[in-house]
């Protein structure tokens, strides 16, 4: 068994497009939440989304082409891994193609070219589709591209578990390394999914907040939760073997130590209340761990602000660590980022892999109602120092996909 590093980190995010500004933003707690801009959402209820600002694709691709065959999506992993793989300096090292992987997900995929595709198809006709639109529309595609871009030869998987699917690409590519089938995976996820069509299918299956205020739009814990922001952008890792990553002096940001995996089997859209499956992912990624009791532990909590999820997370959470639950650093920065989907994983990954480094706790923000059914310790509004020793990260996905991957401080 190898153990695995984690040697690099990139973000795409609506509080910053590098790690150096999004940490910034994140632990001095920035909201990234506003008023649409993206679209004209007069037809809608909602009111509230989480746009990446200023992102510039320019910056990442050598032409014009490139960026015109890629999806937004695709766009944003391909920026979250370029930082990744030149902090890691991967590439600078001795790594055989063949070793070195991409896991790379997304919940939904190119649904912008899908959208844009079928209007041209009905205007104009079929000839005038695209003939990159099944190469921008597949959700595979961010793997696919990230792979070309690096020359990554080895173990290549695309993971779509909803709002799970980051934590499992990099829980999986975590697994993958440990048992010796890869040296190095580029690992984490993208979305880009604020539209007129996606977010209409969200409010009808109630699970938007509907406020106009961006301070009350994303209320993880809080009563006055009402349902989750979409939030979009990107998170990659890159995960090397420990004892190589040691040899050729690699910068180690933390140790990935724990990885959980299981399902609810109860229903498409709500988890199951008890938080079963939820409690087995994070039993899971604690054991492997080799977490304690006298450890200091900080969770980033999957914390959408749905009332379904906080009450059974906390549930959850007090059924693993018992009386300890009280004791843990608990945050989620959905709070700040809005709810990524498919790259929210890999976001909060990144956010508890610096919270080790640095010994700060992200807060909560906008917390001011305690529940009842909500009563742990969630880091209210501003951020805390800590020297916590492990941090695990979970994320909870439709279809009742569980994920939670442990982390140690170097």
């Amino acid at each position: 068994m190898c153990r695995v590093a984690v040697t690099g980190v990139g973000v795409v995010t609506p509080i910053g497009n590098d790690i150096e500004t999004f940490w910034t933003n994140l632990i001095n707690g920035v909201c990234g939440i506003d008023l649409i801009k993206r679209f004209d959402a007069s037809r809608l209820k909602v009111n509230l989304d989480a746009e990446v600002k200023d992102f510039e694709p320019k910056k990442i691709y050598d032409t014009v082409q490139e960026i015109r065959k890629s999806d937004l999506y695709m766009q944003y992993a391909m920026g979250a891994a370029k930082e990744a793989v030149e902090q890691s300096k991967i590439l600078e090292s001795d790594i055989s193609p063949e070793r070195l992987g991409v896991y790379i997900g997304s919940g939904i995929g190119g649904i912008n070219s899908t959208i844009r595709e079928i209007d041209k198809l009905n205007e104009k006709g079929p000839e005038f589709v695209s003939p990159f639109f099944v190469p921008m529309m597949i959700s595979n595609m961010a793997t696919g591209a990230v792979a070309i871009r690096f020359g990554a030869k080895g173990p290549s998987l695309p993971v779509v578990t909803a709002c799970a699917t980051s934590s499992h690409t990099i829980g999986e590519a975590y697994r993958t390394i440990k048992h010796g089938y890869a040296d190095a995976i580029i690992a984490g996820g993208s979305e880009a999914a604020i539209n007129e069509l996606s977010m209409a299918g969200f409010v009808n299956c109630q699970a938007l907040n509907l406020s106009d205020n961006p301070k009350e739009g994303s209320l993880p814990f809080d009563k006055r939760r009402g349902g989750f922001v979409m939030g979009e952008g990107a998170g990659v890792m890159v995960l090397e073997n420990y004892d190589s990553a040691v040899k050729r002096g690699a910068n180690i940001l933390a140790e990935v130590v724990g990885y959980g995996n299981t399902s609810d089997a109860y229903h498409i859209t709500a988890p199951d209340p008890e938080g079963e499956g939820a409690v087995r992912a994070i039993k899971a990624a604690v054991a492997e761990s080799g977490i304690t009791d006298d450890d200091e532990i900080y969770v980033n909590a999957h914390g959408t602000g749905t009332h379904l999820n906080d009450a059974m997370e906390t549930k959850a959470l007090k059924k693993v660590f018992g009386d300890k639950a009280y004791d843990l650093h608990i945050s989620s920065t959905k709070s700040m980022t809005g709810h990524m989907m498919g790259a929210t994983g890999a976001v909060e990954a990144i956010a508890s892999v610096l919270a080790l480094k640095e010994g700060i706790i992200p807060p909560t923000i906008n917390y001011l109602e305690k529940d009842e059914e909500c009563d742990l310790n969630y880091t209210p509004n501003k951020a805390v120092k800590a020297d916590i020793k492990y941090a695990i990260s979970t994320s909870l996905g439709f279809g009742g996909h569980n994920a939670c991957v442990g982390f140690k401080k170097v």
